[in-house]
Order: C-alpha cells, then sequence, then structure tokens
C-alpha cells in the first residue's frame, strides 16, 4: 500500500507544479472531497500514521514506563491525536484535486472509482503496480543483452575490432 500513497503523492506533485493560484470553488471542494473518499486516500494514511508514532515512542516516552503507558493511551487507535491530520490531509488533497479538475471531471472520475470495477482496481493497483515494474525491470535487462550482442556485431561487421563482450 505504501508504493500507491508514493505514487499518489508523486503525481500529486506533478499536478501542484501545473495548479492554478485559484482557490477552487465550493462545488468543486465537495467533488473533491468525494473523489478523495471514494479513493481511501485517508484509509491508506492511517496504516501510515500509526507507525510514525510507533517511531516517535522511544524519543517521546525516552524508556520512562510511566511515561509510555500515557503516550500509548494518546495514540491508541481512533484516538483524537489522528483526527486534525486526518482532515488536512483530505481538504489538501481535495483542494489540489479541484485545481486541476472540473467539477464534471472530478464526479465523472468518483462515478469510475465508486463502481465495483473502480474499487477492483484500487484493490489491485498496488499488484499490478509492482507486477508491471518487474517485467519492465526483466525486459530491460533482456534487451540490454540483445542489443549489446547486436551493436558488437554490427560494429564488428563495419570492420571494428571488438573485445568479447561481457556476459
Amino acid at each position: 500500500m505504501s508504493r500507491r500513497v508514493l505514487t499518489i503523492a508523486g503525481a500529486f506533485l506533478l499536478l501542484v507544479s501545473g495548479a492554478s493560484a485559484q482557490t477552487p470553488s465550493p462545488e468543486a471542494m465537495n467533488a473533491a472531497r468525494k473523489l478523495v473518499m471514494t479513493l481511501k486516500i485517508a484509509d491508506q494514511y492511517r496504516v501510515t500514521l500509526p507507525q510514525l508514532l510507533l517511531k516517535l515512542r522511544p524519543v517521546v516516552a525516552q524508556d520512562r514506563p510511566e511515561i509510555e503507558r500515557d503516550y500509548d493511551a494518546m495514540t491508541a487507535p481512533g484516538a483524537e491525536i489522528y483526527a486534525p491530520f486526518f482532515a488536512a490531509m483530505t481538504d489538501q488533497i481535495a483542494a489540489l484535486y479541484a485545481a486541476n479538475f472540473t467539477v464534471d471531471e472530478l464526479r465523472k472520475i468518483e462515478a469510475f472509482y465508486a463502481q465495483p470495477a473502480g474499487q477492483k482496481f484500487l484493490e489491485k493497483s498496488d499488484a499490478l503496480a509492482q507486477a508491471s515494474a518487474q517485467i519492465g525491470q526483466n525486459l530491460s535487462q533482456q534487451a540490454a543483452g540483445e542489443l549489446k550482442q547486436r551493436l558488437i556485431e554490427a560494429l564488428r561487421q563495419k570492420g571494428h575490432k571488438m573485445s568479447a563482450p561481457l556476459q
């Protein structure tokens, strides 16, 4: 899931670079918030925030059991400490979408992802991205080996003395 979050974040950064400075309309923001919820971006963030807080635990608690107990209670899943971050993330991502898509486009995108095919795509996107990357890596390695052989042979045919290619 973290690969999908990074992919989405990267896409957002690209979109931001072309985004206008104009504030999106309330209608666009509503459509964008609905899309963000349908894409389950907050669910992805819910997975990463507890991991962050777990890493902060030793720094904040300083190996003091009385602090660790209170820290654990304050950072338990569902604790209020998370709420402002979920709301800010949702609003900022919604604003980003609203600044880069029309209201009609946002509604069409959301309509697709709300359907079973869109939800299936979301569920499988991490695995598909990983498998696609592996296919690309495998084919690139194969192409590099074959192209190296072809180029060396073509250069030899032109009269160049070439040492045997490394495998």
